[in-house]
């Protein structure tokens, strides 16, 4: 019997290209993060061309000069593609594909190509195939030549298997029928939602910079087994879990996928639904990498995203995660805050004043009552059980004394 022959994918190799528009701008730290995309989608980086200029070519995307030593480049490493750290048109890709003669990609299609790798859930999947079909059927027209001749993205991940040659009617029938199975899972969504909202459990939001920590932070919480691992985009399904205080409160934990610096409007079109968790908590839990250089302007990307989805006017508590990592004397600020901690959701350092802030959160809006409760009316005390947060309880022979903190809501239903 003759031996199995395996077969083994050759390795992307990729240089990677940028434009700097200005100097001291942050595009040596974008081009380091793409780097690490790359090396998540699993290719290497075997160089890297910056271009000094006020804008990119609209058609070349960098000037002639440099597409030129771009092509030397690509011969002296023996890269098999490149990528731009920018969104490119549909003419300065295929401009760039003929003259460079090898695959091109851009940092959206990197992104969704991480994606369609990373989703697990039939929803995850769902949305990852509408944000690629968006972005292919904006690149069709006057494409087909090129895009036959270099394959999509790296690895071939998802939609990206399928000829790029597809009409746009069959990519416009196939996004109608994703965007109706998502709608269907969206309504499913908003009933939970409103189940836990009539329930009265208040809901925290885990928002952050990917790879800031949010799912050790979750499964450190609630003894969750979410996937953590140290890479970009390591989880992308939204995952809730309940949270029991030392004081008896109950708090939902909604933890969200990862944000980064210029995330594809096709993605958050996309992911929107799940995004938008952040909009109904009660509170936002900012999860920060405080071992990070770029840690401060990876905060600013988090609250321009949330901005952009209507996150406004809640109690947020940003964590300064990694303090294992942290150099001593290195300080971190975040303004738009409430209160700042700094923890280590891998140790455990910090995690009891999170606590202890989150007790003191739900309770700032909640009624204090202290009170003896006929027996006749002893189904109040169960509904505060459920509902509130029932500190003490005696049974005397005039009634039964409770202290308990309740919401505005409960308190109207009460009716003590």
């Amino acid at each position: 019997m003759g031996e199995l022959i395996e077969i083994k994918r050759e390795q992307e190799r990729v240089v990677l290209v940028a434009v700097e528009y200005r100097e001291n701008d942050d595009t040596v730290s974008s081009v380091d993060e793409l780097e690490e995309l790359a090396e998540t989608a699993g290719a290497v980086t075997v160089g890297r061309l910056i271009q000094k200029r006020e804008s990119v070519s609209p058609g070349l995307y960098l000037g002639k000069g440099k597409v030129e030593e771009l092509r030397d480049l690509i011969e002296e490493t023996g890269a098999t593609g490149i990528i731009c750290d920018d969104e490119l048109s549909p003419a300065q890709m295929k401009n760039l594909e003929e003259a460079l003669d090898t695959k091109v990609m851009d940092r959206t299609m990197l992104i969704l190509d991480i994606f369609a790798g990373h989703a697990n859930t039939a929803e995850g999947k769902l949305q990852v195939e509408m944000a690629q079909l968006k972005y292919r059927s904006a690149r069709l027209v006057g494409m087909r030549s090129s895009m036959s001749r270099v394959s999509y993205g790296i690895g071939m991940r998802g939609p990206g298997e399928k000829k790029l040659e597809v009409d746009r009617r069959l990519i416009r029938d196939r996004i109608s029928r994703l965007k109706e199975e998502l709608d269907t899972i969206e309504k499913n969504r908003s009933t939970n939602r409103a189940r836990r909202l009539k329930g009265g459990t208040p809901v925290a939001a885990i928002v952050g910079y990917t790879n800031a920590g949010k799912s050790t932070l979750l499964n450190k919480l609630t003894g969750a087994e979410i996937l953590a691992a140290d890479m970009l985009f390591a989880t992308l399904d939204p995952t809730v879990r309940q949270l029991e205080l030392e004081n008896g409160q109950q708090l939902l934990l909604t933890d969200t996928v990862g944000f980064i610096r210029k995330l594809p409007h096709h993605l958050i079109e996309a992911f929107r639904s799940t995004l938008e968790e952040a909009c109904y908590a009660d509170m936002i839990i900012h999860v920060v990498d405080a071992s990070n250089p770029n840690a401060f302007s990876q905060m600013q990307v988090v609250y321009e995203t949330l901005r952009r989805l209507g996150v406004k006017d809640k109690p947020i508590i940003t964590l300064f995660n990694k303090q294992d990592l942290v150099a001593e004397g290195e300080i971190l600020k975040d303004l738009n805050s409430d209160v700042s901690i700094k923890i280590s959701a891998k140790t455990g350092q910090g995690l009891d004043d999170l606590k202890k802030e989150l007790e003191k959160i739900l309770l700032e809006n909640k009624i204090y009552i202290e009170k003896i409760i006929d027996f006749s009316n002893a189904g109040a005390i169960q509904l505060i059980r459920k509902e509130g947060n029932l500190i003490e309880e005696n049974y005397l022979p005039e009634g039964i004394e409770i202290k308990a903190y309740v919401s505005k809501e409960l308190f109207g239903k009460l009716k003590l």
